[in-house]
């Protein structure tokens, strides 16, 4: 477990430039913290002890605003960006080197029994304010846009936006038409909308032609 620690610590430092010092991580930083207590009560949660893994992880929810439950899996080298909000499930598995920022759900959809929460491969990075529910499959290396409701398994090496989430890169390669940067994101309602408006113009016209004839 020390090693896993240890290794939590560094990824800070690797993946956020305004970490300076390890003591400031260890003091300031809410993620790390919730971290620690999840490594705490999951261990001991594998180990059978009753009521204080659980307890543990309400502490830790109260002290940092990220509520990870002590039976989720969670690999190395996990980081939690800025992670007010955060909620991991129960039965969620989280591969190595993944990045949650702030206000992820890693859910379920309330129908499911069993094995209701995501597992998320390697190198999995997802954006602020995305919901990602039911035990669907997350492949390695996906990046999923800030604010996107994932519902479906997303396969490795893809990008998914939207609500509910689309692919919109798989395998390196952009899909046609799909861009993905902050300033330009692809917008479903309004790309529907669109074509709902093209639609209604050429309707417009045909029923103009037909009255002129």
């Amino acid at each position: 477990m020390f090693k896993t620690i240890k290794q939590d610590l560094y990824v800070v430092f690797e993946r956020d430039p305004a970490a300076t010092s390890t003591l400031e991580v260890i003091l300031t930083y809410a993620g790390f913290h919730a971290l620690l207590a999840y490594r705490l009560s999951h261990w001991l949660k594998s180990r059978g002890v009753p009521f204080i893994p659980r307890a543990i992880s309400q502490f830790a929810r109260w002290l940092t605003g990220i509520e990870i439950h002590p039976a989720a899996r969670i690999g190395t080298g996990f980081f939690i960006d800025h992670g007010m909000g955060v909620v991991i499930g129960e039965t969620a598995e989280i591969g190595d080197y993944v990045t949650l920022f702030q206000g992820v759900t890693l859910g379920g959809t309330g129908k499911e029994r069993g094995k209701r929460h995501p597992t998320l491969g390697n190198h999995v990075v997802v954006g602020a304010g995305s919901k990602i529910l039911g035990g669907i499959r997350i492949g390695d290396n996906v990046k999923i846009g800030a604010n996107s409701v994932v519902l479906k398994s997303v396969p490795a090496n893809s990008t998914v936006i939207g609500v509910p989430a689309r692919v919109i890169k798989m395998e390196g390669e952009r899909l046609p038409e799909a861009t993905m940067d902050h300033t330009n994101i692809p917008d479903p309602i309004a790309d529907r909308f669109e074509a709902l408006e093209r639609e209604l113009i050429e309707l417009r016209k045909k029923l103009e032609s037909q009255e002129n004839e």
